[in-house]
């Protein structure tokens, strides 16, 4: 078996490896773990409010409460995204939003109990910004917090909210949002109740190579403490329309990056690719570059289409992208278990 990599020997590898020989060893620990299976969902994005009291510099999506295209959607405006979720073949929700400062927990244990009550469906969702923004609102710990939209019908939680786990990076693009420490501990307690949860990574705002390794030794760490990670996913910041600003990062950058998340993040199974941010070609080459999944076909986006990237996906389009690399595809649950196989 091979030995662990150190931070020392990946930050090595990371500054001074090929790119082309990264892939080549990230795709050999991928196929050795999945064979030619990729993997891809069906769900919906319902962004049930654009109401944001963060304000955080890199995102074009929030708006304040008294805009006039602010909006936080009706229960029964939600239940008809749900059906038509459902209708599409979709098996997940993954419902996000602001952090609105008038609603309380309650309406969020609400919405999930209708949803459970009407729909046979996975609720995958709520990062952890989210539910420490309910805590708060509620005087209730985390741990109480997340036992109560268990017992509601939370399944299990997305990995938003993480951008980059340094706090150096965090106070410059969005101080009032949470810090490293409190995400973590947001995933550590959703893991020991059996909540599984994704994590995932935002680069492209400035932060360096080193920090990147940080933030994935933070969920290396983590996972070889609670085992709650189902997966690890890299975005790119989409600077369009951002306070912020910026340029985004190259496709030479995302890929490397990616690469280094499957050789370094030894104990997460899956590694995703993301077509969201990159476009579909460069999804495709995820998948010589570490990835075993592809995500979502998502019946609705909205936050990284606020930031002026959109690419269009449907099963058909999914199932050729996979193909065209050589791989088989397969589209799962959000327990990564195969439901269909496209042979």
């Amino acid at each position: 078996m091979d030995s662990r990599l150190t931070s020392e020997e990946a930050l090595k590898l990371f500054t001074d490896g090929d790119l082309l020989e990264l892939a080549k060893r990230a795709d050999e620990i991928r196929k050795k773990k999945f064979g030619d299976v990729v993997t891809f969902i069906i769900d919906r994005n319902i962004n049930y409010t654009n109401v944001c009291k963060n304000e955080c510099k890199f995102c074009a999506f929030f708006r304040k409460k008294n805009q006039r295209d602010a909006y936080l959607l009706s229960y029964d405006e939600i239940l008809a995204k749900v059906r038509e979720t459902v209708d599409a073949g979709g098996t997940q929700l993954m419902i996000q939003g602001g952090l609105h400062p008038d609603l309380d927990l309650d309406y969020y244990e609400n919405m999930l109990r209708l949803i459970k009550k009407n729909f046979d469906i996975t609720i995958h969702s709520f990062t952890a910004t989210e539910i420490q923004h309910f805590a708060n609102r509620a005087g209730l710990s985390i741990l109480e917090t997340l036992k109560r939209l268990q017992a509601a019908g939370l399944d299990s939680l997305p990995g938003g909210g993480a951008e980059i786990l340094v706090d150096e990076i965090r106070r410059k693009i969005s101080p009032k949002k949470i810090m490293t420490d409190d995400w973590l501990d947001v995933m550590r307690a959703a893991h020991s109740i059996g909540m599984e949860s994704t994590a995932t990574m935002v680069i492209g705002f400035g932060e360096t190579l080193s920090q990147r390794l940080e933030h994935m030794e933070k969920i290396r760490r983590l996972q070889d403490e609670t085992g709650g990670f189902r997966a690890f996913i890299t975005w790119t910041y989409q600077p369009m329309n951002t306070a912020l600003g910026g340029e985004k990062v190259s496709a030479q950058d995302y890929m490397k990056t990616l690469a280094m998340t499957r050789i370094y993040m030894d104990n997460v199974k899956h590694i995703q690719g993301s077509w969201v941010t990159q476009g579909e070609r460069i999804g495709q080459l995820t998948l010589a570059f570490g990835a075993d999944d592809l995500g979502s076909i998502m019946l609705e986006e909205n936050v990284v289409r606020a930031a002026g990237t959109s690419f269009d996906m449907s099963t058909r389009k999914m199932v050729d992208l996979i193909r065209g690399a050589g791989r088989v595809p397969a589209q799962r649950n959000t327990c990564y278990e195969v439901l269909k196989k496209f042979d």
